[in-house]
């Protein structure tokens, strides 16, 4: 079998270095604008609010534990991070209607139409970045920055990489 330097010594590592590099400025511009969107909405939700109200919007409400396998973070994070949402009204805490001493959270109204807000806003950057591009190029880098995002998962948490389909949630 052979070892990760083999599969590096094979591939080639001029593409490699640009491939990391690339990935490093990505991340590096991405933290600067938090691709926060245009308009007056631009930066005004960090990437982990909105990956947490945005994982309720699409699955609908759900407990701590749950809402954290399915981010692939420990559930003291998700707790965490939403505190913040609930004090601001974004997210609503509930009981479980079978347990009620169980906690569920749900987006809220206001939480939805912030949400909506700030998609709004970064659909906007994402046409002005990829102005230019064919509708054919555009789906091709979704689809491999959704293959990227979902091996990056696969080795976090040792799974195949069929079994951490990466989605527009995770």
């Amino acid at each position: 079998m052979p070892t990760s330097q083999d599969m590096t010594t094979d591939l080639d590592a001029g593409l490699l270095d640009a491939l990391q590099h690339q990935v490093a400025v990505f991340a590096r511009r991405a933290e600067q604008t938090r691709l926060g969107g245009v308009g007056q909405v631009r930066n005004s939700m960090d990437r982990a609010a909105y990956l947490l109200l945005n994982r309720l919007d699409q699955e609908g409400p759900m407990g701590v534990k749950a809402l954290a396998a399915g981010m692939g973070i420990d559930s003291s994070t998700v707790t965490r991070q939403v505190a913040p949402l609930v004090d601001t009204g974004l997210v609503k805490r509930t009981s479980h209607p079978e347990d009620g001493r169980a906690v569920v959270l749900q987006l809220s109204p206001r939480g939805q139409a912030r949400l909506e807000e700030v998609r709004s806003s970064r659909r906007e950057l994402m046409a002005q970045v990829t102005d230019g591009w064919s509708p054919e190029e555009r789906e091709s880098f979704c689809t491999l920055l959704t293959r990227f995002n979902t091996a990056l998962s696969a080795r976090q948490t040792g799974l195949p990489a069929e079994a951490t389909e990466a989605s527009p949630t995770s």
